[in-house]
């Protein structure tokens, strides 16, 4: 009951990208996909998603549509 639980979490800036992968498995893919290769660097047990971004070039800022 706690991976349905941890699913239904929302995904923020300040995560950081190993608790994000431990909760979301399917966020790896999407990571990636986005040049992220965090999910097997060691910094992603002290990067946040936002400085993940930062550092990619990526704007991490959630856009309301």
């Amino acid at each position: 009951m706690e991976n349905n639980v941890a699913a239904k979490e929302p995904i923020t800036g300040d995560m950081l990208i190993s608790e994000i992968i431990s909760k979301h498995q399917d966020a790896i893919y999407l990571l990636m996909n986005c040049g992220m290769g965090c999910v097997s660097c060691p910094a992603s047990q002290m990067e946040s998603l936002t400085e993940a971004c930062m550092v990619h070039g990526l704007d991490g800022n959630p856009h309301e549509a």
